[in-house]
């Protein structure tokens, strides 16, 4: 794999608050990673310091093998970027705003590109109308075909879903996706929405006062934590209520419920605990029928993780 953006210990410092804080980042081609966090974290500052907008205090960044801070030109050719807030000119047509912006990046024969842009996002219908007229999720679409126009082998998207409604959320995620998967964009996302994120992205790193606390698949992130839960199916013969009884006196056991096969329970426990406790039950007769991970989703994991770094910080 290519790695599209690299970053070495870049921290931005505004006095003695360290607004991002040594953060190191390796993203690779045609993924979609996404920067998670509250408002506040230090998202925006980090996607304004990769674009060159913003001055880094120190460490090194690298996008698409160009340092923004000395070709930031460079780096704007080949980068399109979607703010949080996105602006129109409102008396313009959606297709007027993008030849617009197709002409101030130089680009020349683009009305057939500017019609496979508008149809990609789900705009043709609508490409002849007023921006002003457009809703906020036609207008975030709109949004991408312009960060689109100068075909751009990185996207990054600062809270794209902000404000939309339930259906233009559906339709701006499947777009992200697609635009990785089919278009081979790397798509850099910043949300503080964890479903959404969670939904579209292959990694995700977990910022929160301007430190990236974890990294990696949403299933690697809650594979660090030391209490993962498994759940095991047994069957014990026997009196059902007296087997239920032994599982539940077992010390590393939780929740035991009935299973779908009759006559059997199914435990829940810690991982760390599962040989031990396992292997002393089949030792008493009990046959294992399956082991389940329980793989917490990422808002659990993100509570987690903001929960320890407020502690720490207290």
């Amino acid at each position: 794999m290519t790695t599209t953006i690299r970053s070495k210990g870049l921290t931005k410092t505004y006095g003695e608050l360290n607004v991002v804080d040594r953060l190191d980042l390796e993203i690779e081609a045609g993924e979609v990673y996404g920067l998670l966090g509250p408002n506040g974290a230090g998202k925006t500052t980090t996607i304004l310091m990769l674009l060159g907008l913003v001055e880094p205090t120190k460490g090194t960044i690298k996008v698409l093998g160009l340092d923004p801070r000395r070709y930031p030109l460079e780096v704007k050719r080949r980068v399109g970027y979607l703010p949080d807030a996105v602006g129109f000119y409102d008396t313009m047509t959606g297709r007027q705003n993008l030849r617009f912006t197709a002409r101030l990046n130089g680009l020349e024969d683009f009305e057939e590109h500017i019609d496979s842009l508008l149809g990609l996002v789900g705009l043709g219908d609508a490409a002849d109308q007023a921006a002003g007229e457009y809703s906020r999720g036609m207008k975030q679409r709109l949004g991408v075909a312009d960060a689109l126009v100068k075909s751009p082998s990185v996207l990054i998207l600062d809270e794209p879903t902000t404000a939309i409604d339930p259906e233009g959320v559906i339709e701006m995620l499947a777009l992200i996706q697609r635009l990785a998967k089919e278009e081979g964009v790397t798509v850099l996302l910043a949300s503080h929405l964890l479903h959404q994120v969670q939904t579209v992205c292959d990694r995700v790193a977990i910022f929160v006062k301007g430190k990236v606390v974890a990294q990696g698949t949403p299933h690697e992130l809650a594979a660090v934590d030391k209490g993962t839960k498994v759940k095991v199916e047994f069957r014990i013969d026997g009196d059902p209520a007296k087997a239920r009884q032994q599982l539940e006196s077992l010390p590393n056991v939780g929740e035991v419920e009935a299973g779908k096969i009759p006559g059997s329970w199914v435990a829940e426990l810690e991982a760390g605990s599962l040989p031990t406790t396992v292997g002393g039950l089949v030792a008493g007769g009990a046959d294992v029928i399956g082991v389940h991970r329980l793989d917490e989703d990422l808002e659990t994991i993100y509570r987690r993780y903001f929960e320890i770094q407020e502690e720490v910080s207290a």
